[in-house]
């Protein structure tokens, strides 16, 4: 399981440094997925360090950060999100070169003291230069909610940021590692994505068959992604939209608007009018996404 710490009033990526680096194997990456990780926190713990050996800084800036909008996240599964920008370096910054490394990260709150462990990806960006002085970057975002990356409250809104590291031949755990030739870039603010507990929502109709004008029972149920239990769970005081389309209609109309109860539930009723198919929908917030259940088909007789 991974482990979770408490992210320290640092700037930045020097968060990274409360991540718990060996869950990228526990998670599913590899021991040299893991090494990039604990060489960014090493760096970034240094960038910060006020001591005289720290890592210069590295003229790279970053722009046109590109991520979903909204990223919804279940109770297990993997999800991963592909995130460009552009990556500008000053001419004798090459990099291509084989100890040169970049990679997006997300943040929430305040980039000088975030308020989670920042989520970044696997393994660094790949970078393909477009001139002399810039390079276009993809790079990824891996989650694991079953390797507790988030808590229910980390959902919401989250910020994009990079860094880039450039160690000059320096080897991080070589025993003359020199850390002052090393350079490091981090930027922060570059865009957002709303990070999102995935939900469900359900529909049974009864009786059915019924006839027409005789009262329909309409229930359901609206939860949500519960990432510290890893289950789902009810959302209650949700407004909720009952709506109706007719046999061979295409569109819905909205019948009325109910609360969910207690564990999510959902219950009313409507008069049986004609064929169709009643359904729940939900408009979602900025924590839980939009969701609508599979319509349930009434015979009205």
């Amino acid at each position: 399981m991974r482990i979770r710490a408490t992210v320290a009033a640092v700037s930045g990526a020097l968060a990274l440094s409360a991540l718990a680096v060996p869950a990228a194997q526990a998670a599913g990456g590899t021991a040299q997925d893991g090494d990039y990780r604990a060489d960014a926190a090493k760096i970034a713990r240094a960038a910060n360090d006020r001591a005289p050996g720290k890592p210069y800084d590295l003229n790279v800036t970053f722009s046109d950060f590109k991520v979903a909008k909204a990223i919804k996240v279940g109770t297990g599964a993997h999800v991963s999100r592909t995130v460009t920008y552009t990556l500008t370096h000053d001419a004798d910054v090459n990099v291509k070169a084989a100890d040169f490394l970049t990679a997006p990260y997300l943040y929430r709150g305040d980039f000088t003291a975030p308020s989670a462990v920042p989520l970044m990806g696997n393994n660094p960006a790949t970078c393909k230069a477009t001139s002399a002085t810039t390079a276009a970057c993809t790079g990824k975002i891996d989650i694991y909610p079953a390797q507790d990356d988030l808590l229910n409250r980390d959902a919401g809104t989250w910020k994009g940021a990079a860094l880039a590291i450039d160690y000059n031949g320096q080897d991080p755990d070589g025993f003359d590692f020199d850390i002052t030739k090393v350079g490091y870039a981090d930027q922060g603010n570059l865009g957002t994505a709303l990070i999102q507990r995935a939900s469900l929502l359900t529909v049974d109709a009864t009786p059915e068959p019924v006839k027409k004008g005789a009262t329909l029972t309409v229930a359901g149920k609206l939860s949500i992604a519960n990432w510290e239990t890893h289950k789902y769970s009810g959302y209650a005081n949700q407004s909720v939209k009952l709506q109706f389309r007719t046999k061979n209609a295409t569109s819905y109309t909205t019948v009325k608007t109910i609360k969910s109860a207690a564990g999510g539930v959902l219950k009313t009723t409507v008069k049986a009018s004609a064929d169709g198919y009643y359904r729940y929908s939900f408009a979602g917030n900025v924590a839980v996404p939009a969701v609508n259940a599979a319509g349930d088909l009434v015979d009205v007789q």
